[in-house]
């Protein structure tokens, strides 16, 4: 299916303004230093003034530093993880341990929503693989570049290391965002799976939205039916080449999901495909400047904080797991968790058996 490149009313797009900033850091002391002339260091003699063409001669050039390029690493990480053994079991007991702190919810559900082919079945799979202690396909992916390859709700509850009992984790599936009119994905329907209204498996189609006469829909859902956190994805490899109006677009639906008390955060997705070194070894992704300058783009487009954009390789061609990537694929799924906590913390205990219509 081929991209239409008008753009829809309902959802407006606009790419998300370019960042200025270069890819290298830039030196304290951006002019020269003025030179300073003592007479240690320069002695003029009633000779030198004669012999002066000779002593010119002599004389050798001032030594101007040369760049051959610009920095691509920095020296220390621009946040702080550890890359050990430990980290990962400390990041693995913190997200199967989790539980909402509301009685009445089991487990917490979390909505991942982003461009077609951004990685969200990817990260799931991913995840998964983390706790079963091997690379595995739990979420279908697609290979299409154009079309979404997941076309219905689908929830995966992350089991823990034995695979046998749910954590309190729930990552909720869903078709990516377009740029046409035969996505299939409306801005209604994307509030409706938040607020709980649209059943699991319910397949979207852009000509019938979500409604009353929906089946399986959910008139009166109660908090455990709500997404109580978004997770937007975006693809590092594609932030400069993302449709002009997808910039509006998150704005608009961050809006409408903020109106929901909703907490939101962003996985930079794809990010050993901007940095060789990340590529070699995930580890380095702290200390790459592409990294960091390509999250910052995406902070524009989103319309937030780098403070809430973590950057996420999902397993892909891999058979076997890699330490680094675990860990930076438990620190998404904790930093998730730690907005998803904030929706019940600000969820006021009078409103926790409420229904939202």
């Amino acid at each position: 299916m081929e991209n239409k490149s008008e753009d829809k009313p309902s959802v407006g797009f606009s790419f998300g303004r370019p960042i200025s900033s270069s890819s290298f850091v830039p030196l304290s002391n951006p002019s020269p230093p003025a030179l300073t002339l003592t007479s240690s260091s320069f002695t003029i003699s009633s000779q030198s003034q004669n012999d002066s063409t000779k002593e010119k001669k002599k004389e050798k050039p001032l030594g101007i530093p040369v760049f051959t390029g610009f920095q691509s690493k920095l020296e220390s990480q621009w946040r702080d993880v550890q890359w050990t053994e430990e980290q990962k079991k400390s990041l693995m007991k913190a997200v199967s341990s989790y539980r909402p702190s509301c009685k009445d919810v089991p487990q917490a559900r979390v909505l991942l929503l982003g461009p077609v082919r951004s990685g969200k079945s990817s990260f799931i799979s991913s995840v998964q693989s983390v706790f079963n202690g091997r690379v595995t396909n739990r979420a279908m992916v697609g290979s299409s570049f154009n079309t979404s390859f997941t076309k219905k709700l689908q929830s995966f509850n992350i089991r823990d290391q034995k695979g046998e009992d749910n954590t309190g984790l729930v990552l909720c599936d869903i078709m990516g965002l377009g740029d046409g009119e035969t996505t299939g994905l409306t801005l209604h329907d994307i509030l409706s799976v938040i607020k709980g209204h649209v059943p699991e498996g319910h397949k979207f189609s852009p000509d019938q939205p979500v409604g009353t006469e929906t089946a399986g829909y959910v008139k009166t859902p109660s908090l455990r039916d709500r997404i109580h956190c978004v997770a937007f994805m975006v693809d590092a490899s594609k932030i400069s080449s993302y449709h002009k109006g997808f910039g509006s677009t998150f704005k608009q639906l961050r809006e409408y999901i903020s109106e929901l008390g909703v907490h939101q955060v962003a996985l930079l997705t794809h990010v050993d495909q901007i940095c060789p070194e990340t590529a070699k070894d995930v580890s380095k992704v702290y200390k790459s400047l592409s990294v960091r300058e390509t999250m910052n783009k995406a902070g524009a487009l989103l319309g937030m904080s780098t403070s809430y954009i973590v950057p996420v390789k999902n397993y892909a061609s891999e058979l076997d797991l890699d330490l680094n990537t675990d860990v930076l694929l438990l620190s998404a799924a904790d930093h998730i968790l730690q907005y998803v906590d904030m929706f019940f913390q600000d969820y006021a205990p009078r409103h926790m058996g409420s229904k939202i219509m």
